[in-house]
């Protein structure tokens, strides 16, 4: 029988506390939360290893260096309302649900809006409200939201997120170039949203998400 804690404790002790990510609710929630139930049945031995997990059709559940990361960035608080964008299999949501006091999450994808309901209801993340729709469109009515994350790849940001973000609210996310990344954090003030550097990453670009592309003869 494979001992997930002891993967879990190996996780946080090699990947995560080694990048800097020290805030004990971060540290806190991912020695709680299991990663190997949030990850299709066949991909559990690699739950815990220091890459993307695949989860099909070109999704990726974020290594956990790369998420505790972007989640430190982000410095969510116990009374933040978070937009989750490609939520997946829920295990973002149930981490960030232990942070901050409610996660809206978005999926595109029927099943696995279905199966994250499922997951999320059975561990005990029920400050979480599942959303079906387009990633790159959020969830309008149950914001305005103080955080925002994208679970993948951004090459544009679409101005209908940007809506969605309380003034002082904060996003943090993936900006991929070709095959290079950089996470960024954009805070909003006064109704502009300005970008920060953070750190490099790298993930599949989301669908959405992508640059528009000139058309040339």
């Amino acid at each position: 029988m494979t001992d997930y804690e002891s993967r879990r404790r190996m996780m946080v002790d090699t990947q995560v506390r080694p990048s800097d990510v020290t805030e004990f609710p971060i540290i806190d929630a991912m020695l709680t939360v299991p990663r190997e139930a949030f990850v299709p049945r066949d991909r559990m031995e690699a739950a815990y290893a220091s890459e993307h997990v695949e989860l099909g059709d070109g999704r990726v559940l974020l290594d956990p260096r790369l998420f505790s990361k972007m989640l430190d960035a982000l410095d969510l608080s116990n009374d933040d309302l978070v937009l989750d964008l490609g939520a997946g299999l829920g295990y973002s949501s149930a981490i960030i649900a232990r942070i901050a006091e409610a996660v809206v999450a978005v999926e595109d994808d029927g099943a696995r809006v279905s199966e994250a309901q499922s997951l999320l209801s059975e561990h005990g993340a029920d400050n979480v409200i599942l959303h079906e729709g387009p990633l790159a469109e959020g969830a309008e009515k149950h914001g305005p939201y103080d955080a925002i994350i994208v679970e993948g790849g951004v090459e544009q940001w679409p101005d209908a997120l940007t809506a969605q973000l309380k003034d002082g609210g904060r996003v943090v996310c993936l900006f991929m170039e070709n095959a290079l990344g950089t996470v960024r954090v954009g805070h909003m003030r006064d109704g502009h949203l300005s970008w920060r550097y953070a750190f490099n990453g790298g993930a599949p670009v989301l669908e959405g998400f992508e640059a528009s592309r000139a058309f040339a003869l």
